[in-house]
């Protein structure tokens, strides 16, 4: 199986954590360095040379439909009456990425410097040993995260999870790819990706791999400036 060319962006969040800046607007249209975040995640996937995409609205929709209107390539997957969390929300999309197979997903409310992510998650998609390939950082690293990590890592990048009680971890960056075919196996309608995960670590095809440069999670308005400076610092350093 080559690497995949389809990416799901989740966007229908409710961005409670934002308090008055999603007010009128939801999380993604919030501008971090004079460009909406969506429009971050949007020049990762053009990086990566990805053609078709899906990106799923809920909370306050209206904006974002407007500022994707006409964009080739790109679909929407609306969610109602209810949210349908991450793993709910791609199955809902899965028509729109070309079906089953393994694509990317992409949270929109991050900020990113360094190799693209998803350049980065095709190069080392290895279809034989994984079901899952998560782009993750160091606790350490991760901007505007206060966890001290999700996983942990072999030598190899096969994950466990990390003990509530042990060694600060790998933090996931929202950025993966992902067999889909267990999505169908799920009987809920709304659901975490989580599950998913947890059943791949189960079978040892969850892997991870390292992002090298900087990451900066946008979840909430502190994220802003820690997000803004991150990418001023990248800019006078290749400058």
């Amino acid at each position: 199986m080559p690497s995949p060319d389809a990416l799901m962006i989740f966007a229908a969040g409710l961005g409670t954590r934002m308090g008055a800046l999603t007010r009128d607007r939801p999380k993604p249209m919030i501008e971090v360095a004079g460009r909406p975040l969506i429009d971050h995640a949007l020049a990762l996937a053009e990086g990566a040379g990805i053609a078709r995409m899906a990106v799923n609205l809920h909370y306050r929709p209206e904006p974002l439909r407007a500022h994707l209107a006409g964009r080739p390539g790109i679909r929407l997957s609306e969610e109602r009456p209810e949210i349908l969390d991450t793993g709910g929300g791609l199955r809902q999309a899965l028509p729109l990425l070309g079906g089953a197979g393994a694509v990317f997903t992409l949270n929109s409310d991050a900020v990113w410097t360094g190799p693209n992510p998803l350049t980065a998650l095709a190069a080392a998609w290895d279809p034989a040993r994984m079901d899952a390939l998560l782009m993750l950082v160091p606790a350490a690293r991760a901007r505007g995260h206060a966890g001290r990590g999700d996983f942990l890592a072999d030598p190899t990048g096969r994950l466990v999870r990390r003990d509530a009680d042990g060694p600060e971890g790998l933090v996931y960056t929202g950025a993966q790819i992902l067999r889909t075919g267990m999505l169908g196996r799920v009987p809920a309608r709304a659901f975490s990706l989580n599950t998913v995960w947890d059943a791949m670590i189960a079978a040892g095809r969850a892997f991870g791999l390292v992002h090298p440069g900087g990451w900066a999670d946008v979840g909430r308005p502190d994220g802003i400036a820690l997000a803004e400076a991150m990418l001023a610092g990248a800019e006078a350093a290749d400058g």
